[in-house]
């Protein structure tokens, strides 16, 4: 069975992370923020971003980066980094698969990076450019990984409203 994780270690922005909820709710991704966070979780900004979807989400919090690995052991984790050597689009994302995204300021730990060489990836863009937005760069990553499963269980076809195809 698929199940495609979403980790934020330390977002600092709140709309930044009420977007990714927006995306975790409409794929039905599960979202696990990483404390220290530079926002309360009942900020007004990451509301307004993640809008009336806060009920579709899965989210789980987490104390420090050492107690997000300790309660998830048995998962497949890729690590979204400007650094990395690879590109996102080439790796083969397996079914329980974390897609893990950085604080915006500083990204995720160097020692992490270099301790996971061959499960980190980056998007690719200009050298002028130092990164995108993380809502922006985690929307990238989990429809990667949704295109490669099929998009399962999502509704793949819209209707009009005043035309019939």
């Amino acid at each position: 069975m698929n199940e495609l994780n979403i980790v934020l270690i330390e977002p600092e922005i709140p709309q930044n992370t009420g977007n990714i909820a927006r995306t975790c709710a409409a794929t039905g991704a599960r979202l696990h923020l990483v404390e220290p966070m530079g926002f309360r979780i009942d900020d007004k900004k990451l509301k307004r971003a993640g809008l009336d979807y806060w009920h579709l989400l899965d989210i789980t919090y987490y104390s420090s980066i050492e107690d997000f690995f300790s309660k998830n052991l048995n998962g497949n984790f890729y690590y979204f980094s400007t650094k990395a050597k690879h590109i996102y689009s080439e790796i083969n994302y397996p079914e329980k698969v974390y897609i893990v995204f950085g604080k915006e300021t500083a990204g995720l730990p160097e020692k992490l990076l270099h301790d996971n060489p061959d499960t980190t990836v980056r998007i690719p863009m200009i050298s002028e450019a130092r990164s995108l937005n993380l809502s922006n760069s985690v929307a990238i990553g989990v429809y990667e990984v949704l295109r490669q499963w099929n998009f399962p269980a999502l509704q793949e076809h819209g209707e009009l409203r005043n035309y019939k195809w």
